[in-house]
């Protein structure tokens, strides 16, 4: 079996159309061709962290994925990444293993930035002013992937330590951004008509009244059954709300706490996938407030390995 370390995988991702296969990864899952069970989860209280079991195939396919994500926001005071983790993957049809990717979850951290890049170039209107809330890796990747999608490069940014509000701004400059550090939250949604909410936050920071017309939000942060950043009143004013994965919506991240309420109904949400292959439309006016709940699916994890895997054993060969 093949084991590769995150200096590697990245020299691999050089050049690599992850788009793509991620976009089909979508079509596939909401197609019903997907066999994704549901997240294997385990959570800490001292120190706080999570841990994310998420696993499946795609049927008549090649292989299985099996990947471990973690997150440990304390890590940074040992300097050691919050993230960590690793993504195994095997042969469908024997169950082999083929290739360990031991990637300190940047892998989970890219295919998670290239699905906000996706739903902002399928749903929001012509950026004015990118808003970010949160200063961490999720954040900056989110911002980053943009690029690919719209010209703009103004960023507003709030996050509750000053210095990582200071050095967010510092780091996304060499990226071509300028970055303005909002005061509160309020003030960035009044000016942003493209929001991506990136915390760990178990309470909402983001409110309907905040938000204009026309928005996008993309939220990424909540992960969990008890994580929230987005106040359930935006569910019942959106016009168009978007996951990556209804049932897994139903029972964990933002869509989960309004469905809860009876806010909305699972009727009113649409499946990313079901969008990208035109079963479904999308954003269909400039007025219209769109909202893309992701707490990220397995099949992204299969694309993104699959895509690895399948790049080394090209190079491989050309060696």
């Amino acid at each position: 079996m093949i084991i590769l370390d995150k200096s590697e995988i990245k020299h691999l991702l050089d050049g690599l159309d992850l788009v793509s296969p991620i976009k089909e990864g979508f079509k596939q899952y909401s197609k019903g061709k997907c066999i994704i069970p549901p997240v294997a989860e385990l959570l800490f209280d001292n120190p706080p962290g999570d841990v994310h079991i998420k696993y499946g195939y795609t049927t008549n396919e090649k292989y299985y994925v099996i990947k471990i994500a973690s997150g440990f926001p304390k890590n940074e005071e040992l300097n050691i990444s919050n993230g960590q983790g690793m993504i195994l993957l095997f042969d469908q049809r024997t169950g082999q293993p083929l290739i360990t990717l031991i990637d300190d979850a940047m892998l989970t951290d890219i295919r998670t930035a290239i699905a906000g890049q996706i739903c902002t170039e399928m749903f929001a209107n012509k950026i004015k002013n990118i808003g970010v809330i949160g200063t961490g890796r999720q954040a900056r990747l989110q911002v980053r992937y943009l690029k690919n999608v719209t010209d703009c490069r103004i960023v507003n940014v709030w996050g509750r330590n000053k210095k990582k509000s200071q050095k967010y701004k510092e780091d996304l400059l060499k990226y071509g951004f300028d970055v303005k550090i909002s005061k509160s939250v309020k003030e960035l949604a009044k000016i942003s008509n493209l929001i991506i909410t990136t915390t760990s936050s178990e309470e909402p920071l983001l409110h309907e009244s905040d938000i204009k017309l026309g928005t996008h939000i993309t939220a990424v942060g909540a992960d969990t059954t008890s994580k929230n950043e987005l106040d359930i009143s935006i569910f019942k004013r959106a016009d168009l709300i978007i996951t990556d994965s209804i049932s897994q919506c139903k029972v964990r991240g933002e869509i989960s706490h309004a469905l809860l309420k009876n806010l909305i109904s699972s009727d009113e949400v649409i499946e990313l996938g079901s969008i990208l292959s035109g079963i479904r439309r999308g954003r269909t006016s400039k007025n219209q407030i769109s909202v893309a709940d992701l707490t990220g699916v397995a099949v992204q994890d299969l694309q993104i390995a699959k895509a690895v895997y399948e790049k080394y054993l090209k190079v491989k060969n050309e060696i």
